[in-house]
């Protein structure tokens, strides 16, 4: 993977109106014109690229989610950045399908949000952030298998946001995804 290509995504995403990710926008910026090794997850100051999957269902209405098994809460697929991923785009495929066995389309990812959150302590590691890019797929089964990283994984629609305690971000990333079509 390429810095300069993650550079030029990030630099061109626009959300506007989402102060939160123009925010994250600005720290991603930051954190990728100066580090050294921003893919590398053992980088902790001020910490690494990940990636994110939104699946969106065949029919377009639900999100495919995790119930992660470290941080015990409802989240998208993702993780980090792997050496073989050519693109952030393919780290987040990756993960999705490594974390939820989801069939995905062949269709290029499209980046519909950015978010630096806090990773706690644990396995070894400090305190860190998550740099995230967030891409949007779609799936072409309703067919999904639990990993060792999770608990479950489900299918929700918008409705149940609440229910599963989807973070406002996220939401905002969904709104987004629909209103692009």
């Amino acid at each position: 993977m390429e810095i300069g290509e993650v550079l030029a995504l990030v630099r061109a995403f626009r959300a506007p109106g989402d102060g939160a990710c123009e925010k994250s926008q600005e720290l991603i910026l930051g954190m990728l014109e100066s580090t050294p090794a921003p893919f590398r997850r053992t980088q902790f100051e001020p910490g690494h690229l990940t990636a994110t999957a939104m699946v969106r269902s065949a029919d377009g209405a639900r999100v495919l989610l995790v119930h992660h098994r470290r941080l015990e809460r409802w989240l998208l697929p993702g993780g980090h950045v792997e050496e073989q991923d050519a693109t952030a785009g393919d780290s987040a495929r990756r993960e999705a399908i490594e974390e939820t066995g989801a069939a995905l389309t062949e269709d290029a990812p499209i980046l519909i949000g950015m978010d630096v959150h806090g990773i706690p302590p644990g396995k070894g590691e400090p305190f860190h952030l998550h740099h995230d890019l967030l891409f949007a797929f779609r799936a072409n089964a309703e067919t999904l298998e639990v990993s060792e990283e999770s608990h479950a994984v489900a299918w929700a629609t918008p409705a149940e946001f609440e229910k599963y305690g989807i973070p406002p971000n996220i939401r905002l990333a969904w709104n987004r995804l629909v209103a692009a079509g």
